[in-house]
């Protein structure tokens, strides 16, 4: 009895200090109200500062050297110029802010900044430039009206508050001062885009408001112009389109369906075109693997981690390849070199071929060119073959832009980009054979090779000189650039 007892007495011992030794448990984070319409992070930042803390080192540099494209800035400051990386884009965007400076983007916290900092002619369109840019977006454009779209940006730059007129991102734009629940504040645009596919926008999941309040600013959008070309709007082209589905076909569709949303003129081609950018939301959320398993854009740059005792979420917002793989290590067993690999492994393959879609795009723009000036000399061409080339070109360039502006370089949705850029290719090919039969019947002589001119257009695009390195150009995966070079040549 009493070696029983004793048995019982060590186990109990045993079991005390086994409890005694786990570890705390991760306490959730109380909400704390704050004053309605507080855009100051700062003040926030006094009830919330351990999410502050992260948020600020959004402003110091990214991890050099972590991911292979996306490279963001060193402790060099320098900004990587995409048209001297990708040089067919300088050819295409030509005649376009885009086309006289392109950069890699930095951290949320230089929304503004770099907007203040670059080449003027990106500013051209007026205040609308500022809707995603910055937290006083909703009310300049509910107090002000068309005035907020159109008139110059520093103008309306001018009407935020002097304190904040180069904050970027604040808690505000994605937390309800309340209960700091995730709330959509730029109701303008993102919530009317979301009525147009039907949703619900008092009904949304937690789930998907952690990718949705995303979408008020990682995705495309459209600038209707009057006859001035001055903006008299915006918003989401998803007319059409399902949660869930919002597909690049259908998104040229409305580009294409009214002259109104034609923003610039591309010089090469002299052809009047709308635009696209930064369509991560559009891009992710069309039937991928990880957004049909659940998954959320929070969930992979804004990982949970343990601090100061609390269970909290990463707001030092960064690409998992630069935060070795946490937030993919939340699902996957793997170890983190393993999965880095795979995410390269895809965006070399999307790479290559944005390369090739990007070349041959570039080629039927050059022939249009030719066409053009056929033309200008007295020559007749079948305008029913050449608007059958237009239109071919414009879904071959629409698609190029479109993964070009995507920020994952097709990690987002690996097979949705080699679609789109398999059929950009095939649509750019086509164009080139149909431009090459209306120069022939036109008896126009037209070379094998076609010339870009890729130097004139890297090297006219104005007295601002970039902060690019030439010995950390980019280095494309399989050679296909200088394969596509020599093949032009």
């Amino acid at each position: 009895m009493k070696q029983r007892s004793l048995f019982l007495i060590l186990i109990l011992i045993c079991a005390v200090l086994i409890l005694g030794c786990q570890p705390e448990k991760a306490k959730e984070f109380r909400a704390t109200p704050i004053a309605e319409n507080e855009v100051d992070p700062e003040v926030w930042g006094k009830v919330y500062p351990i999410h502050y803390e992260m948020y600020k080192q959004s402003q110091e540099p990214t991890h050099a050297g972590k991911s292979k494209y996306k490279r963001g800035w060193d402790t060099d400051k320098v900004i990587y110029d995409k048209l001297s990386e990708y040089p067919f884009m300088a050819l295409l965007y030509n005649g376009w802010g885009f086309g006289i400076e392109y950069n890699e983007p930095r951290a949320h916290f230089y929304r503004i900044i770099d907007q203040l900092e670059i080449d003027p002619s990106r500013l051209k369109p007026g205040g609308v430039c500022l809707t995603c840019k910055t937290t006083y977006a909703p009310e300049l454009e509910a107090k002000y009206g068309l005035a907020y779209y159109n008139r110059p940006y520093k103008e309306v730059w001018s009407w935020i508050p002097e304190k904040h007129r180069k904050l970027g991102d604040s808690c505000i734009d994605c937390h309800n001062p309340k209960d700091a629940s995730l709330h959509i504040r730029r109701g303008f645009t993102l919530v009317k885009a979301l009525q147009t596919m039907g949703v619900d926008t008092n009904n949304i999941s937690h789930q998907h408001m952690r990718s949705i309040v995303c979408a008020q600013c990682h995705v495309t959008y459209v600038v209707p112009r009057d006859k001035e070309m001055k903006p008299t709007g915006l918003f989401f082209p998803w007319q059409g389109s399902k949660l869930g589905g919002i597909s690049i076909e259908n998104i040229i569709k409305v580009l294409k369906s009214d002259p109104a949303y034609g923003e610039w003129k591309q010089a090469v081609t002299g052809f009047k075109l709308a635009y696209i950018r930064h369509p991560e939301f559009e891009f992710f959320s069309n039937n991928s693997v990880h957004w049909n398993a659940g998954v959320s854009c929070a969930d992979c740059h804004m990982p949970y981690k343990k601090a100061g005792g609390f269970k909290v979420s990463e707001h030092r917002i960064m690409s998992p390849l630069k935060n070795d793989m946490k937030g993919c290590l939340q699902c996957h067993s793997e170890t983190p070199e393993w999965l880095k690999q795979q995410v390269i492994a895809i965006q070399d393959r999307t790479m290559s071929l944005l390369l090739r879609a990007g070349y041959q795009t570039a080629v039927s723009a050059k022939l249009f060119e030719v066409a053009n000036k056929s033309q200008e000399s007295g020559k007749q061409l079948d305008q029913s073959l050449y608007n059958k080339a237009k239109d071919l070109y414009l879904e071959a360039l629409y698609r190029v832009i479109f993964i070009g502006a995507e920020n994952s370089i097709g990690f987002h949705n690996p097979t949705e980009a080699t679609r789109i850029l398999g059929d950009a290719v095939a649509y750019a090919s086509k164009s080139e054979a149909v431009l090459r039969t209306i120069l022939a019947k036109a008896n126009v002589e037209v070379p094998v090779h076609i010339d870009l001119e890729l130097k004139k257009y890297l090297n006219n695009r104005g007295e601002k000189k970039l902060n690019f390195k030439p010995e950390q150009e980019f280095k494309d995966p399989f050679g296909t650039q200088q394969n596509i070079e020599a093949f032009l040549r």
